[in-house]
């Protein structure tokens, strides 16, 4: 695990040498007199070798780490870095991999992974190796520009950010002066306005809930079934589609506890990240439900029990009972938004959370993947009680509408 600052600085000196490791080759190394010294092993035409970098704190553990990006640069090139360690070139692409370095451990992973690879794929081509004090805004806006002809209005916006973030983080090594991508952002194309799906309004809501908790689109029994509570499952939990219909047992928790939740893998997220639902009372019993005629690996399976339902299998449903250009199943999300926003008791940051959009601030989206579980249990227990009070005859557990014939 890469050295925190403090580390460094409370390094107390022992009878013998002893090493504290960063990562990647450097480490410091402290001696019985106290001295802290800056090291990195490599391997160069097969022998191992040790480069300097020189005495702790006139080397700050953020210089350290420059010069170790150097240095592995330099490997990278089929050189061997120890004759200029101690003097790095500090172009674009080292002092860039030095703030991702300083930076890394307080990330996930794949939000630290996703960073690195635009810098990769956009910025070191045409960047990387320039002098920092040499790059000028207007180099900056001509690769921001080659991103948004591609269509990637949103992967330009977040890469002039990386760009001022990194030119702030070597301003005070003294790599840099300024930071010229700080007066582009009004110089990017803005991002389209967002089309929101078709969706009923707040006050027609009732009559969805019932029309789709009295849902008979289908002749057969199990598939009616399965497509009524794959609609109330998402209408209770704002999920989106594929979220739903490839949903597993597996990814449940708690469902006889007090705290039940919905996990859901990252590799399922829009934004790829995990995704921790917390379950009302009315979507547990409806599980609950749902588990006597679907006891394979999905919960809302198909026709054959090993394959989940359809992508249309949903917005069939909204067809059938009516809804047709007036609501999709995506459009459930917007109406619930909109509920918990004009309550005006739920923080926005509960719904947002609720609806797992992606956070403005990168670094603090990745602080919060699991966080506001208490009230937004509560918010979407409110909400369940609040669609489920639209119902007007509460169903008995023999009403055809809820019983089927396997």
């Amino acid at each position: 695990m890469p050295l925190k600052e403090l580390e460094v600085r409370y390094a107390t000196k022992r009878s013998k040498d002893y090493k504290l490791a960063d990562g990647q080759g450097l480490y410091l190394l402290v001696r019985p007199t106290g001295s802290r010294l800056w090291r990195m092993k490599y391997r160069f035409d097969g022998k191992e070798k040790l480069l300097s970098f020189g005495r702790y704190p006139e080397v700050t553990l953020a210089q350290a780490r420059l010069r170790r990006a150097e240095a592995r640069l330099a490997l990278a090139r089929g050189e061997d870095p120890g004759p200029k360690a101690a003097a790095p070139i500090v172009s674009f692409e080292v002092a860039a991999r030095a703030w991702h370095d300083n930076r890394v451990s307080a990330l996930e992973p794949r939000h630290a992974a996703r960073i690195l690879s635009r810098l990769e794929r956009d910025v070191f081509p045409v960047l990387g190796q320039r002098d920092l004090q040499q790059i000028s805004a207007a180099d900056i806006l001509e690769m921001l520009r080659a991103v948004e002809a591609r269509g990637a209005l949103d992967v330009s916006r977040r890469l002039r950010q990386h760009v001022s973030q990194i030119y702030l983080f070597a301003i005070p090594q003294g790599w840099a002066s300024h930071d010229p991508a700080a007066g582009l952002a009004t110089l990017l194309r803005p991002k389209p306005r967002v089309r929101h799906m078709p969706r009923v309004g707040v006050g027609e809501l009732p009559a969805l809930v019932r029309a789709i908790h009295a849902y008979d689109g289908d002749e057969n029994p199990r598939r009616r079934a399965v497509t009524r509570d794959a609609l109330m499952f998402t209408l209770l939990t704002w999920a989106r589609t594929n979220e739903t219909r490839l949903a597993t047992w597996e990814e449940f928790e708690g469902l006889d506890g007090s705290a039940p939740i919905w996990r859901v893998p990252a590799e399922r997220m829009k934004m790829e990240r995990e995704h921790i639902v917390p379950l009302s009372r009315q979507t547990v019993d409806l599980l609950k439900a749902v588990r006597i005629y679907s006891p394979g690996h999905y919960v809302f399976a198909g026709d054959k029990p090993s394959s989940p339902i359809s992508q249309n299998t949903m917005i069939y449903g909204c067809y059938r009972m009516g809804y047709r250009g007036r609501q999709t199943v995506h459009g459930f999300r917007g109406i619930a938004s909109t509920w918990a926003n004009e309550a005006e008791c739920y923080r926005p940051d509960w719904i947002e959370m609720a609806l797992a959009h992606a956070d403005r601030d990168e670094v603090r989206g990745a602080y919060n993947s699991a966080l506001y579980l208490t009230p937004r249990r509560r918010m979407l227990q409110q909400w369940a009680d609040y669609v489920f009070s639209m119902i007007e005859v509460p169903q008995k557990a023999d009403a055809p509408g809820r019983s089927i014939s396997l």
